[in-house]
């Protein structure tokens, strides 16, 4: 007799990736990129310049020693106190069962940690299970603060 299949692992861990984890982070983020139609994307080396310095990263929720999901933080400029949240994903299976959260307050506690005030996010209109997560969390709506010609949605949130 055959056990069932485990869907859901017990244990998740979170981390901020480490520099020689880059290439596992952008391949899960390449994964977001086709699950939410991301037209303006990275590639590879302007993806770890822009999340592996100071004040910035990619926070990894693995199970089982698999990378199950994402989300990244990036200083919006040089001397503000303000960042911005990108590439929060999860992968279908491993969904509801807190991970988004996880991986969010650990990204917070990072922010807070490095002297930022605010916290900016983009969407668009066809991810408003995101916007209501964000929403949750104690994002609001504000105006537009980038160039982003996808994003039709704008949240920030007080640190």
């Amino acid at each position: 007799m055959v056990a069932p299949m485990q869907t859901h692992p017990t244990q998740i861990h979170i981390r901020r990736a480490a520099l020689n984890e880059m290439d596992a982070a952008y391949e899960i983020v390449c994964e977001y990129y086709e699950a939410v139609g991301v037209l303006v994307r990275e590639d590879r080396a302007s993806f770890e310049h822009q999340y592996s310095g100071e004040g910035a990263g990619v926070w990894l929720a693995s199970a089982a020693g698999e990378v199950v999901g994402c989300i990244a933080l990036r200083r919006l400029s040089p001397r503000s106190k303000s960042g911005e949240i990108k590439r929060l994903y999860v992968r279908p299976e491993h969904r509801g069962h807190g991970i988004a959260e996880a991986l969010l307050h650990h990204l917070e506690k990072y922010a807070r940690n490095c002297g930022y005030k605010t916290l900016f996010l983009d969407s668009k209109k066809d991810l408003m299970p995101a916007v209501r997560f964000y929403r949750r969390h104690g994002y609001e709506f504000c105006g537009r603060y980038n160039d982003n010609p996808q994003a039709t949605i704008f949240m920030r949130k007080e640190l």
